[in-house]
Formats: structure tokens, sequence, C-alpha cells
């Protein structure tokens, strides 16, 4: 067996064969490795927190034409950190009568359910926590814990109002968590397989976003209700229910829970740019796997900023609005889009058109399945807007008449007196 080259960069790509070279056990490198490989996955989103902290006030001071932060660093940068020592210094409150363990449970629960959603992301073809064939699904499972944290943190406070927000909360999870799950189930029927590794590489010759741009969206919008972010940011309407289901947390625990969502919503731009954006595919990357985070670090950026432009511009909408919007437009829309895109690829494998081997990474040899696949999304996008359109002319048309007969009935009323 030839011996590695146990340089920088490749000791990064090899570092167990390496270590094991240089003369430690093979199960000690192996150890070491992989223990390496956990507290890197757990701390990147650590270290992200704190510049999204910055990041996330700067983009809305910007857009509602203020300042932000400008006093602690240059430019404000650092307020990140006494914003973290103030909240680990507040005092930390239990109330009375609550279920101590399972309150004090909830906020870890909150945060280690975003950070176990990295085991999976593949940054470079080399680096990956754990390269899984159900990857689509731990993603959908993790994710999915999410929810159980909130019930527990609402339930556990002893707090009528804390229940009664987490009631809401669930609701408005799990009614989203179904559109999520059948747009994700596009990229994986045209990948042929629910590793995120797998899942990337098929799109070395087209990205998924051009070849499913209705389930791109409805997956973007899922994740909007699904971290809370505007217009779907009813789990912190506090002029409805107070302050929602963490209303009795305090100190160091709500800092848990504002840590969770703020990472929860950089990590759906990561998963969006993995699924629909080719992840860390471009230029050279074969060449210099490292430059895999950087190209996406890059997509991850512009679509966590569009989604801080959009909560900072866009107003919240009610409760009810919400579920209708869930299960009267995104559910069918979502179902149909299934039905469609499973009939394409079904028309794309009988005209012979589907890329195979080496061809599926060229971009030319996948243009024909993706003006297939494209013209179908085009369809459904400009069948749903017709109906739309229509069911408002005819919405409008019924208010106009009730106008209409409520000012003849006016009319008829003051002449007879």
């Amino acid at each position: 067996m030839p011996e590695l080259e146990c340089a920088f960069p490749q000791v990064v790509n090899n570092l167990a064969p390496c270590l094991a070279q240089g003369g430690m056990n093979a199960d000690l490198a192996n150890f070491i490795s992989i223990l390496l490989g956990v507290v890197l996955i757990a701390a990147l989103p650590l270290a992200t927190l704190l510049i999204l902290l910055v990041v996330e006030r700067k983009v809305a001071a910007r857009v509602q034409d203020r300042i932000g932060p400008n006093r602690v660093g240059p430019y404000g940068l650092l307020q990140s950190i006494p914003d973290a020592l103030k909240m680990m210094t507040k005092e930390d409150i239990t109330p009375a009568g609550a279920d101590v363990f399972i309150y004090n449970l909830a906020p870890i629960i909150a945060f280690a359910s975003v950070v176990l959603l990295w085991a999976v992301i593949p940054f470079t073809p080399l680096h990956i926590g754990a390269d899984l064939s159900i990857g689509a699904l731990y993603l959908i499972a993790v994710a999915s814990i999410g929810t159980v944290k909130i019930m527990v943190a609402g339930w556990s406070s002893n707090n009528k109002y804390a229940l009664l927000g987490a009631f809401r909360t669930i609701a408005q999870l799990l009614s989203y968590e179904v559109p999520l799950v059948l747009a994700l189930l596009i990229p994986v029927m045209i990948a042929g397989t629910m590793s995120m590794q797998g899942l990337v590489e098929a799109q070395r010759g087209m990205w998924f976003f051009f070849m499913a741009p209705v389930a791109a969206i409805m997956f973007f919008i899922a994740n909007q209700a699904e971290t809370g972010r505007a217009p779907f940011d009813l789990l912190e309407a506090e002029s409805e229910i107070i302050a929602g289901y963490n209303i009795e947390y305090s100190g160091f625990k709500w800092g848990m829970f504002m840590a969770g969502e703020f990472m929860h919503a950089f990590t759906a731009s990561v998963i969006f740019a993995v699924i629909f954006l080719g992840g860390w595919i471009g230029p050279g990357t074969d060449q210099l796997p490292i430059l895999g985070f950087v190209y996406l670090g890059a997509k991850t950026v512009v679509v966590y900023i569009f989604g801080l432009v959009l909560r900072s511009t866009v107003p919240r909408v009610r409760i009810d609005q919400l579920m209708s919007f869930n299960w009267k437009f995104l559910v069918p829309l979502a179902i149909i889009n299934v039905l469609v895109t499973a009939l394409l690829l079904q028309v794309v494998n009988w005209l012979g058109i589907a890329p195979q081997g080496d061809a599926a990474s060229d971009l030319i040899a996948n243009l024909p399945q993706t003006v297939v696949l494209l013209l179908g999304n085009l369809g459904v996008m400009g069948t749903v807007s017709t109906l739309v359109r229509n069911m408002g002319r005819q919405q409008r048309l019924a208010d106009e008449a009730v106008e209409a007969d409520t000012e003849v009935e006016e009319l008829a009323h003051a002449a007879a007196h």
C-alpha cells in the first residue's frame, strides 16, 4: 500500500491514515479522527452563532433604515460578546410547580436538535460527519425533535399561557412539515438516493433548483415556517399570547432557545444550498476539496440574507391565514407537484434523455432532462396562478355584490324614513 503524503491539506482529508502512518495505533487513530470530527461539527454552529447575531441585526437595521449595533468593536461587530455575557449572568428562575427535570431539559433539546442536523451535511467531497444512505430521512427525523422541546417546555412550565402557546406552535410546525417533506421528495426522486452526499453529486451537471423550482420555493417557504421566521413568526407573537411556550424561561436557558432558533434558520439555509443549489460543487473542488467550504458558504449566505430581508420586510400573518395557506394551498400544490414530477421522470426515461454514467456530470447532457422538468414546473406554476387569480376575482365580485346590496338596503331604509 503506497504511503500517503501527510502534508496539509492531505492530513486534513486523511487524518486517521496519516496518524496511523506516524506510528499510532490504528484504532486509536480512527477514534481521534472521529472525535475531532464530532467536535468540529458541534463547534461550527456555535462559532457561527456569534456572527449570525450581528448579521441579523445589521441587515434588519439596513432594511428598516436604522444603524444597528455600532458601539462594541469596529462597526459593532463584537456586540454579540457582551450580549452573550449578559444572558449568561442573568438570574435563572424556575417556576413553582414546574417539572424541574423536564423544564431544564427542554433548552438542551432545543440546542442539540439543531447541532445534530450538521452530522449529515456534506461540506466538501471528503468532509461529512456521516454519509448516511438515508440522510434526507435523518434530516426530517432530527428536525422533528424540535417539536418535542416546544411541547415539553410549554407543559413543564406549569403555566397555562405557555401550554397554549406550545399547542399553537406545534400546530404550525406539524402542519408545515407536510409540504416540507413532499418538497424534499422531489430531489430524492430525481437523484435516486436519500444520501446527502449523493444529492450533491447528482447536481454536478445541473442544480435541482432549475429542475424543480416549485419544490425549491415550497421548501424555502416551509423552512421559514419551521424556523418561525416572518411572515410565519407566530412563535413569538407576544401581543397575542404573551411570549409563547418559553415565557417562564430566563437567563441562559432562554438564551439557548434563542440560540437554537438562530442556528436553525442558518442550518435551514445550508440544507437548502445542499439540496437545491449544488452544495459544495464548484470549479476546482475535485483538485482541492477544501474549496467546497467556500462554495457552500457562499450559496448559504445568499439564501440566508434573502431570508433576513424577507423577515425584515413582510408583516406577520394571522394564525388562521397561516394554517389556511398551508392546508388549502401548499399541501395540495406539493402533492400535485410530486405526481407531475413522477410523470415527467417517466417521460424522460421513456425518451431516453436521462443522463447516465459520466454524462450525469455534464451540463449539455443534463439540458434535455432539465428542459422537460422545468417546462412541467412552469406549467404547474401557470395553472396555479390562473386558479388563484380566478378565485380572487370571484371573491372580489362577491364582495362588491354584497356592498351593492348593502347600499341599496341603506337607501331604501333612508327613503322609508
